[in-house]
């Protein structure tokens, strides 16, 4: 079906003038009444539910999302934002309703690595590791896009193309630099993955330059990489005015008509503003061949033929999707379910969670981020129907069993919370509370008024970025007065990026990272303080000391950045989460197949497939789940530390036991040249098999060790 759709929209376009030509690769597309081509809005938003547009379900941030390391839970979480998407969408047309974020192409996700703790706008991303953020983008996408042999659901879109994750405030005139080997090794990955395994629709480029050549005119991404080399057959729209910035701030071009010409010549077919108008003048002054125009408009109208928009009504079984699918009870837990499973668990000295209500008469909950909506959502959010926060969580939960008392303890970043007031004015108020509280629940952290996109955030700090990795305004100062209190304390911290917490590692006994948890979240907290569900999220993202450790943050170079180049030890390393339960794995049996028949030697070569067989087990007394996952190292000078490179989410019974059976093809061992080309080198190989990252900090934290495999390849 994608050919005839594809000449469907090719006969289309071949009855356009040049002007009705150019119109459509604007993302506000224009009515062509005698064509019967209605107006359509391209611009909509779906990072984690649909967005700006009136009520859905809010699902957690997408780092949160990542903390799952559950490929099935994101694919189940995208089938609900496009069914919502269409319920939506169907009601909207009934009523003539096509403005902005109206639409069904969607630009998510946002699969960009998080290289640096200190960018805004890493919290739309699935963290550091070009693997996690392949495999969870592939599902995301496949959610969204649905499984119907003819019609997309939705239609999905891979942004920033590429290598883009900050500084926010400079991203319109910034020229990231990165070599052969980063790009192919780091910054492409997921890219490549959601392009040819995910069949995502469209791909956005970035803002900023990459070595030289702004990202949506650049030959080399958008043609001699992701056309040719990839073979992408969809469509690419550019970032929100970013051709714009070809003339006005990167100054590669002088004029508009130069920027339209270098972003159409090389690849991009769609206009996120108001730039490609020029097309016209480009065309008459033989800049651009009008063929290459038809071409853009043509994989347009693929995809909205792909969507069916050019159908019968009721011929697209998405049609008949009902406005009440949106925001259903179902779709409210399974947001509840997500939310519990985002939450990582970094400490819990003496087994301080959960906590026992019947233990308890007086509960203190403290902090800025104890009562705020904006710390549930993140951005790019949708409204919610109802909203709960932490303290509502905990309150709902103990009800009247057990007094909650609450401050807010002081501003997000304010020093302080009235502004006629003196500083620090709700500093009494916490040292009450803590004083007549059994256990204290502080709940700091950011929210997308601090970190987040450049323009977006409502500050006056850095376009969205962070300084550093500190809490900031007086958040310490009320973490602090709770420990002096000698109560027990609780962090809670509502980030969508890593935090220096190396005083509340050593001073507090338990700490919970709960994210932007979702619009449902409070309950999602509450259930985890009492008990009702063990904590199984794993960090995505490594969590450093200070930002000393980290290179200058606009250096593009991977060396010394996140757990796969790093020298130091992490405060709490990708991969780790603690649980209320125990798991024990079995030492795994690992399998060389070539051409899949074990191989007589355990040698890996060009067609090698490993298979590593293990059981888990919950030792323990609760229900949980836990993560078994694969790293790989090359044993050599100046590779790469181990990698995640397989993993699987397991959910057990207590005392119930699983096989899993994972699979290693033989790119996971390969690496990449300076030149980015991808190689099997000859030597050892350690094949790390635990449910943490292999690194001595992780050992020590959890206080168990992966099992390690030598393999040795031959080339």
């Amino acid at each position: 079906m994608e050919q005839t759709f594809r000449e469907r929209a090719k006969e289309l376009t071949a009855q356009m003038t040049l002007e009705e030509k150019v119109s459509q690769t604007l993302h506000g597309a224009p009515e062509i009444q005698r064509l019967g081509i209605s107006e359509y809005n391209w611009w909509n938003e779906a990072l984690h539910g649909v967005a700006r547009a009136g009520t859905a379900t809010v699902f957690p941030q997408a780092i949160g999302v990542a903390a799952t390391f559950d490929e099935e839970l994101v694919e189940e979480m995208a089938e609900v934002i496009s069914t919502e998407a269409r319920a939506k969408y169907n009601m909207q047309q009934k009523y003539g309703d096509k403005d902005i974020y109206k639409g069904l192409t969607f630009w998510a996700p946002n699969i960009n690595i998080f290289r640096d703790p200190r960018w805004g706008r890493g919290h739309e991303t699935y963290g550091e590791d070009p693997y996690l953020s392949s495999r969870l983008g592939v599902r995301f996408i496949q959610g969204l896009q649905g499984k119907d042999e003819t019609y997309l659901k939705t239609a999905a879109c891979a942004k920033h193309f590429a290598v883009h994750s900050g500084p926010e405030g400079e991203r319109h005139h910034f020229n990231a630099e990165v070599s052969r080997q980063d790009l192919y090794e780091t910054y492409l990955p997921a890219f490549k993955a959601c392009v040819q395994e995910g069949k995502v629709e469209a791909v956005m480029g970035a803002y900023n330059r990459t070595n030289g050549e702004p990202c949506c005119g650049s030959k080399t991404l958008l043609l001699d990489i992701l056309r040719k080399e990839w073979g992408f057959e969809g469509h690419v729209v550019s970032d929100c005015w970013a051709v714009r910035d070809f003339h006005e701030n990167h100054k590669v071009t002088k004029a508009p008509v130069e920027s339209v010409t270098m972003a159409m010549n090389h690849g991009c077919d769609l206009n996120c503003g108001c730039t490609y108008p020029h097309l016209v003048q480009a065309v008459r002054e033989g800049r651009v061949k009008e063929s290459r125009i038809d071409e853009a408009v043509t994989n347009l109208f693929t995809t909205r033929m792909k969507l069916g928009m050019f159908e019968e009504p009721g011929k697209v079984p998405y049609d008949s999707i009902p406005y009440t699918e949106n925001d259903t009870p179902k779709h409210r837990r399974l947001n509840e379910k997500i939310s519990e499973k985002t939450m990582v668990l970094l400490k819990n000295q003496g087994g301080l969670l959960p906590l026992q209500k019947s233990r308890l008469k007086t509960i203190g909950v403290v902090g800025p981020n104890a009562n705020s909506r904006a710390a549930l959502v993140g951005n790019y959010e949708g409204t919610a129907s109802r909203y709960v926060t932490i303290l509502e969580g905990i309150q709902d939960y103990v009800k009247d069993e057990a007094r909650v008392l609450y401050s807010e303890g002081c501003a997000l970043f304010y020093d302080r919370v009235n502004g006629l007031a003196k500083a620090n004015d709700r500093m009494a108020e916490v040292k009450g509370i803590c004083e007549a509280s059994d256990v204290v629940i502080v709940c700091l952290g950011l929210d997308a008024t601090l970190e987040g996109e450049e323009g977006d955030t409502g500050n006056e700090f850095a376009s969205g970025d962070k300084l550093n990795l500190d809490y900031p305004g007086l958040q310490m100062d009320i973490l602090k007065a709770a420990y002096e209190s000698r109560k027990p304390v609780v962090l809670v911290s509502l980030t969508g990026s890593a935090m220096d917490l190396s005083w509340a590692d050593e001073y507090i006994p338990a700490i919970i990272q709960a994210w932007y948890p979702g619009a449902r979240g409070g309950e999602a907290v509450a259930r985890l303080l009492f008990g009702e569900c063990s904590p199984e999220g794993k960090l995505p993202v490594t969590f450093y000391r200070s930002v000393e450790e980290l290179p200058d943050f606009a250096d593009y170079s991977m060396k010394g950045r996140t757990y796969r180049y790093m020298e130091q030890e992490a405060l709490y390393p990708f991969g780790y989460g603690l649980s209320y339960t125990e798991f024990s794995l079995s030492e795994p049996e690992v399998i060389v197949l070539e051409e899949e028949r074990p191989s007589e030697k355990q040698v890996i070569t060009e067609k090698t497939m490993v298979k590593i067989r293990t059981i888990i087990q919950n030792t323990g007394s609760m229900a949980g789940g836990e993560t078994v996952q694969v790293y790989v190292k090359a044993l050599k000078e100046g590779t790469p530390n181990a990698q995640l490179k397989a993993l699987k989410k397991v959910f057990l019974e207590p005392g119930e036991a699983k096989e899993v059976v994972l699979t290693l093809k033989a790119e996971a061992f390969q690496l990449y040249d300076m030149d980015g080309k991808a190689q099997l080198l000859p030597g050892k190989y350690l094949i790390y098999t635990g449910t943490a990252q292999p690194d001595s900090r992780s050992e020590t934290l959890n206080g168990k060790r992966s099992y390690v495999t030598k393999l040795t390849a031959e080339v």
